[in-house]
């Protein structure tokens, strides 16, 4: 399985696990987010666009709103390669 990189470079940073948690109950606005953060408009971009890039998120335009949602597809890769580590490998002979 291979190591999803990208998303744990993207979850390295306790405001973007932050994003993920509350996208967690749904889709939230770019504004919505931003509510929950004393950063600037700049800041929470790169952000959106680091996790967006990672694939832990979606995007979804609805005029002139951007919607983000969570996508649970990498999340549920990562947490298999996670659990992937604590299966105990079968000795090789001679080992």
């Amino acid at each position: 399985m291979p190591v999803p990189t990208d998303a744990f470079k993207a979850m390295a940073d306790p405001a973007r696990r932050e994003i993920l948690r509350l996208l967690r109950d749904g889709e939230m606005t770019a504004g919505q987010l931003a509510e929950h953060f004393d950063m600037t408009r700049p800041t929470m971009s790169h952000h959106f666009s680091v996790l967006s890039e990672a694939d832990l998120i979606t995007r979804r335009r609805d005029g002139q709103t951007i919607w983000y949602g969570l996508n649970t597809t990498v999340l549920q890769d990562v947490v298999a390669w996670m659990m992937d580590l604590t299966e105990p490998q079968p000795r090789r002979r001679g080992t």
